[in-house]
């Protein structure tokens, strides 16, 4: 299938290109190494025993795919916010306040979750943090709003550098999970495990499963930094596949290392009730439980010291990322304008608020980690799915811009980055996808109430043609996963969570595959004229050969 011409066009001016390879790679993996390795190997070993491993690669596999269509949007719009804003170029209005509000949703959700994984392994010395089932007590829900309301608070003094992975940060975020492995498997390693009810004791559904509900895709997000930096690249077309590819190998080999580790450390008697349902002591901090029962205290309390330090840096990072979302989506229309009240600081407070009063309601639907996995998860790549979608058409309405990487066979890519979105989505299972769906109405309804009230003044005028996809994309996404066969819980029959099952293996992918392919080429067909998706990107990026940069009539002056 032959594509259009793509020119490189002019250089865009003013950026200073000193980013190599390497510098690339190590953003990404400071970003990818972050609170996920606390509980990524429990949870994947529960939902595919052993299998977990090859979870770990195709989760991966479906990263680096989803990366690479990233990697030519974010260099080509290197603006804020860029995967939220590529539909809306691509389809106006409508498609780019739903895609905003998708992702305020991944980031006002990621701060709750990496409390709770604070709180976990802080329960192991603190009972009363939790219940016997891990979930939140009231005095432990205290707990929680006083770490979030620290948050809020950090972002209310303007202590930005509180709020930034910084070269020292990264090494700790590194070496700890790095030290975890090379103690662990010098000092207890019990190969027997390995082959415990089998290699792939849930088939292949425990293997999906694994990859959205087991925390894999959740740990491995994070690759986009590399995209971020493109426009600040010494040579973007080959130091950005070798900074994706690198950052997103590197993490893998890590997390793949933890997984190993994990399993061989199990004592025997952790199995008694077989994987899904690992019995050992401090479960609720896996990695520590399994240094002190192995005798080794320091360790354990160094991975007690990174379970609460990485997790807060990472929350703080996140309350001020779902403040800046909301005040970006204010300021095209989309959301009341009160979401742009700043202080003296430039601080927007009210943002700031709405965050933290919807991060604490997310802990009654999402009392775990787990839980909360499979949903920012969900929410994380229907916000990707949207990049997919933009590039196809963006080819086509933009042809002429500068690209400092050029995605080579993008005709094949992009659908296929699509379909392993909502494959991923479809694996979190039907009791994550439809609180994701409450949240989306509910998001509509703020949408909605917002225009017709005329709450913000400069409500943009809807773009509904080229939007019309969206309903029977969202909805039929749904349909599908409760007419198949996966829970958050990962091998838990489907039926337990309200899915009917009715999909059998393998063919329920093929339904995905074949639904998500519909969709993108109805969506292609429908896309913005060339000229208004002109109008919208405006100066964003280096200029059209030939076009002068227009404003965009999205956002406010």
């Amino acid at each position: 299938m032959s594509g259009p011409t793509v020119s490189e066009g002019p250089r865009r001016p003013g950026l200073r290109r000193d980013i190599g390879t390497i510098g690339l790679t190590w953003v990404s993996v400071g970003s990818i190494i972050g609170s996920g390795w606390l509980f990524g190997a429990l949870f994947a070993a529960q939902a595919a025993g052993t299998a977990s491993l090859i979870s770990w690669a195709f989760g991966a596999l479906a990263i680096t795919v989803l990366a690479f269509v990233h990697a030519e949007l974010g260099a080509m719009y290197p603006v804020a916010g860029g995967t939220a804003r590529f539909p809306h170029y691509a389809f106006g209005s409508v498609a780019g306040a739903s895609f905003g509000w998708f992702s305020w949703l991944q980031a006002v959700a990621t701060a709750p979750i990496e409390v709770m994984a604070s709180l976990n392994y802080l329960s192991v010395h603190a009972p009363w943090i939790q219940t016997d089932r891990n979930h939140l007590t009231a005095a432990g829900y205290g707990l929680a709003v006083a770490f979030m309301a620290f948050f809020v608070v950090v972002n209310f003094l303007g202590v930005r550098w509180l709020a930034h992975t910084n070269s020292l940060a990264t090494w700790w975020k590194i070496a700890v999970p790095v030290v975890t492995v090379v103690v662990l498997t010098a000092t207890v390693f019990h190969t027997d495990n390995f082959g415990h009810q089998g290699f792939a004791p849930f088939g292949a559904q425990g293997v999906l499963s694994a990859v959205s509900t087991g925390g894999v895709i959740f740990a491995l997000l994070g690759f986009e930094q590399a995209d971020q930096l493109a426009g600040e690249s010494r040579d973007p077309a080959r130091d950005i596949p070798r900074a994706v590819i690198g950052s997103i190998l590197l993490g893998t080999l890590v997390y793949l290392a933890l997984q190993v580790a994990f399993i061989a450390a199990l004592p025997p008697g952790a199995f008694a009730h077989g994987w899904a349902d690992l019995a050992f002591a401090d479960k609720a901090g896996p990695f520590a439980g399994l240094a002190l029962s192995a005798g080794l205290g320091w360790l354990a309390a160094l991975i007690y010291i990174d379970a609460v330090v990485s997790p807060t840096g990472t929350g703080l990072i996140y309350t001020t990322a779902a403040s800046r979302v909301s005040y970006g989506l204010s300021r095209n229309g989309y959301v009341p304008a009160v979401f742009e009240r700043t202080t003296v600081r430039g601080v927007p407070w009210f943002g700031l608020l709405f965050a933290f009063t919807v991060g604490l309601i997310l802990f009654l639907p999402f009392p775990t980690w787990q839980k909360l996995v499979g949903f920012v998860t969900s929410a994380s790549v229907l916000m990707y799915a949207g990049a997919p979608l933009a590039l196809g058409c963006l080819r086509e309405q933009d042809p002429d811009r500068y690209r400092p990487y050029l995605l080579r066979g993008a005709a094949f890519w992009a659908p296929a980055a699509f379909i392993v979105s909502n494959l991923i989505i479809y694996w979190a299972g039907w009791d994550t996808l439809w609180r994701l769906g409450l949240a989306i109405v509910l998001g509509y309804l703020l949408l909605g109430a917002s225009a017709l009230l005329r709450l913000n003044p400069a409500v943009p005028r809807p773009d509904w043609r080229s939007a019309q996809w969206l309903p029977a994309y969202l909805l039929g996404l749904g349909l599908i996963s409760w007419q198949g066969r996966y829970c958050s819980t990962g091998s838990t029959p489907a039926v337990s969570c309200g899915a009917t099952g009715a999909l059998p293996l393998w063919w329920d992918m093929a339904v995905v595959a074949a639904f998500s392919l519909l969709i993108y080429y109805w969506a292609r067909s429908v896309r913005l004229p060339d000229e208004k998706a002109l109008a919208y990107i405006g100066s964003a990026g280096p200029p059209a050969a030939g076009a002068a940069a227009g404003p965009d009539p999205g956002a406010r002056p």
